[in-house]
């Protein structure tokens, strides 16, 4: 038994070292490249046009371009402000009409049932008090509509890259893995309270790269996260850490000409609230 899990998270402190870590980097280079994940959830959510949609840790906003493309009413919400920017110049490049604005997941500045749907793409599976964030999300929405997650597996791909770098650099005293957002039984006993529906679809998102040292390259360089790992080592232990990546990628890789081609399994869920 983890000893760790024993702890009282310091959610402020967990939260302003999490905002340092996405804001460091640059995701938006990687968060463009999981458009399809957005597209694919919003086609499952079906929502009619001009339905008002919410997009919690929006990112630089693929699940925002992608309601917005289907004529919805979206408010892109993220508390890493140069996210937002990006996806800012993104609707604007498109001509999208969509409002943004800072803010928390765990503590939404809106009222409640003021959406009529409310969605986040690998995004409040990060927020450190799941429970609260879990909690927001169906305060928000109304009696009725819809709550779209897509969120990374404990076993797929991603998890595991979490897995690795948490053996490298410890996790936060009493957090648990963003991963359970991922876990079938803990979305059916977190939502089902408040759940008319639930469904939930596996699915995978396809990392592509030119090779697996080119995927530690940008992720290295641009993924929040592992840059703040690899900069908290010295030589020796990013050598270490590196090897161990490129292990990983050698267990979920299936292209055979040097280039990468890594499934990643993601859950995407659909809860109609009661």
């Amino acid at each position: 038994m983890d000893t760790r899990l024993d702890v009282q998270p310091d959610f402020p402190a967990i939260k302003a070292q999490q905002n340092a870590a996405w804001s460091s980097g640059d995701y938006a280079v990687i968060g463009t490249t999981l458009q399809i994940v957005g597209e694919t959830l919003a086609e499952s959510m079906d929502l009619p046009p001009g339905a008002r949609v919410l997009d919690v840790a929006a990112g630089n906003g693929n699940a925002t371009l992608a309601f917005a493309r289907r004529w919805h009413r979206v408010t892109s919400t993220d508390y890493v402000a140069a996210l937002l920017d990006k996806g800012r110049a993104r609707a604007q490049a498109e001509g999208l009409d969509v409002s943004f604005g800072l803010a928390d997941a765990e503590a939404l500045p809106f009222g409640d049932a003021a959406f009529d749907a409310v969605v986040s793409t690998f995004g409040v599976m990060f927020a450190p008090n799941q429970q609260k964030a879990a909690a927001e999300l169906a305060r928000t929405c109304r009696p009725g509509g819809l709550i779209g997650l897509a969120s990374w597996t404990a076993d797929g791909f991603i998890g595991q890259l979490f897995r690795t770098l948490g053996a490298h650099v410890a996790p936060p005293a009493g957090l648990r893995s963003p991963a359970i957002w991922g876990d079938r039984d803990w979305i059916e006993h977190t939502f089902r309270p408040v759940a008319a529906a639930i469904d939930v679809t596996p699915r995978q998102f396809v990392f592509r790269y030119r090779a697996p040292g080119h995927f530690i390259e940008v992720f290295r360089s641009l993924y929040g996260p592992v840059h703040k790992a690899f900069l908290s080592l010295d030589d020796d232990a990013q050598a270490a850490l590196e090897t161990d990546l490129l292990g990983l990628i050698a267990r979920f890789d299936v292209a055979r000409d040097g280039t990468m081609s890594v499934p990643g399994a993601y859950v995407e869920c659909v809860i109609r609230k009661a």
